[in-house]
Order: C-alpha cells, then sequence, then structure tokens
C-alpha cells in the first residue's frame, strides 16, 4: 500500500515567544516492510533545519527561529510504501544492543501492581512469542485506548487510572515485558484507520525475542502491525521518540496541536 501522509503541527504562543528551539523527528526512515519515497519538512518562519542521526539512529532536525512569535507551523509530508510484514521488523538500523532496551525510565518503571499483572498475565503462555501477545491482549483490555487523550502518563499511572494515549499503554506494554526480561521498545508514527476512514500520529513497542527479533506489538490496537503503521522514530520511551521537542524563549503558554491526514490508497484521499 502506498499511503501519503501529511502531518501538521501548530504551536500557538501566548504571550508571544521572543525565540523557539526544537528538534524534530517526524522523517520516517525505510527498512522491511517500509520504503520511503519522499518526505520533506516545512517550517512556517524562515530558519535553517539542521538533518543529523541520534542516538538510536533517528533522522532528527533542529532549528530556532527568532520572535515575536504568535504561531509556528511545522508540515511534514511524504510518500512511503508500506508492506505486510506480519510484525516482524527487519533491516532497520541498530546501534545498541539489545540489553540497551531493558533499561528502566521515568515513563516505563514497573510498579508492584503492574509486576503483579504481568506476572499472572505471561505465566500460563506456551512461549515466549505467546507471552508477548497474551501480554498485548491483556493490556488492550485492562487500559482503555482514549484517542482524545494527552499522552504523557507513565507505565504506572496509566496502569492505575485504566486508560490513556496510545503512548500510555506503549509504556504499559513495555514496563511489563522489561520485567519479564524481553528488551523492548517504543515507536513514534502513524497509523491508518482499519476502514480507511482516516489516519492519526500513533505509538506502539517493539520486543526483542531471540528466536525472531524485533516484532512490532500494538496494544492500543491489540493487533502487530500489518502493513498499515508508517514507523518514524524509536526510544527508551516516548521522550526519545517524540515529532517535536521545543523551548520556548520568555514566559507564557504553549498550546501544541497535530492533524494527521493519510491519501490511500495512493490517489484516493480519505
Amino acid at each position: 500500500m502506498r499511503l501519503r501522509v501529511r502531518n501538521e503541527i501548530v504551536c500557538r504562543y501566548q504571550p508571544a515567544a521572543a525565540n523557539v528551539i526544537g528538534v524534530m523527528r517526524l522523517t520516517p526512515r525505510g527498512h522491511y516492510g517500509q520504503h520511503v519515497i519522499d518526505w520533506s519538512i516545512d517550517v512556517s518562519i524562515d530558519c535553517r533545519l539542521r538533518a543529523s542521526e541520534d542516538a538510536f539512529g533517528n533522522t532528527v532536525h533542529a532549528f530556532e527561529v527568532s520572535g515575536p512569535l504568535e504561531t509556528l507551523t511545522i508540515e511534514g509530508t511524504g510518500e512511503v510504501d508500506l508492506f505486510d510484514s506480519t510484525g516482524f521488523v527487519r533491516d532497520a538500523i541498530e546501534r545498541f544492543p539489545v540489553e540497551v532496551y531493558l533499561r528502566d525510565t521515568p515513563a516505563t518503571t514497573c510498579d508492584p501492581a503492574l509486576r503483579a499483572f504481568a506476572d499472572e498475565t505471561m505465566a500460563k503462555a506456551p512461549n515466549p512469542l505467546g507471552a508477548m501477545h497474551a501480554l498485548m491482549g491483556a493490556v488492550h483490555e485492562r487500559v482503555t485506548y482514549d484517542p482524545a487523550a494527552e499522552a504523557g502518563r507513565t507505565a504506572g499511572a496509566a496502569f492505575a487510572a485504566g486508560a490513556g494515549a496510545a503512548a500510555d499503554l506503549a509504556h504499559v506494554f513495555i514496563a511489563a515485558a522489561r520485567h519479564s526480561g524481553a528488551p523492548a521498545r517504543f515507536v513514534s508514527g502513524y497509523a491508518a484507520e482499519p476502514q480507511g476512514e482516516g489516519a492519526s500520529a500513533h505509538a506502539w513497542a517493539e520486543v526483542w525475542l531471540d528466536e525472531y527479533g524485533w516484532i512490532a506489538f500494538d496494544p492500543a490496537a491489540n493487533i502487530c502491525p500489518h502493513g498499515r503503521h508508517v514507523r518514524v522514530a524509536i526510544g527508551l520511551e516516548q521522550l526519545a521518540a517524540a515529532p517535536l521537542r521545543s523551548v520556548r524563549g520568555g514566559f507564557g503558554a504553549e498550546q501544541v496541536t497535530s492533524e494527521v491526514a493519510f491519501v490511500a490508497p495512493y490517489g484516493q484521499e480519505q
């Protein structure tokens, strides 16, 4: 399936910001199951984008714009060919040994309640792959996916609340997987709706299993991504893979909104 993706991020500042410094992770990279045909980033204020790679191999664009700024709009647009890899992630850039992805972070610490849940969920699984599928289904059932929720909860907080954004469910899944001894990481990207009625910014997880390598699990949708997920960035938790992180100069409030649109199949807007 060929998808044309447009992600528009609008930042509004009140009062106007003196300047803004930011880092974007909006550009997907190719791997088995995903071929990036083209991609571009446009910023509404004239500035220089400095492209590089972060420690995880994500494509990063840094920028600095001068104000006063009341609104800053960033748009990432491109075409991606997706193929059903049944969840397997191969030929992606790998900078670290898999053991790095066993590290706890503030957002993925597994508290006692979540440890008990993980142990009970995976105890009867016939093998490690079955354990991860059982965990994905249990997280999906236990923590309600709310597309309108603002992401940012820790695994423990999302588990206790019983609801959260896709990133929150990914944190719960990652914390439980690491507790079981399986390296796991956070993924940010986009997902087309199953019936083709739209698309959204999304988040899921990948787990390393010795017999298979990296496999993607999406607890929000309760599926292994199979040709409708555009993988953009990875990290130990959400902050390391966030599409935009910025700092404003001066004091005041910042409001950030994001709107994602797909054209899929190619040439037919959804």
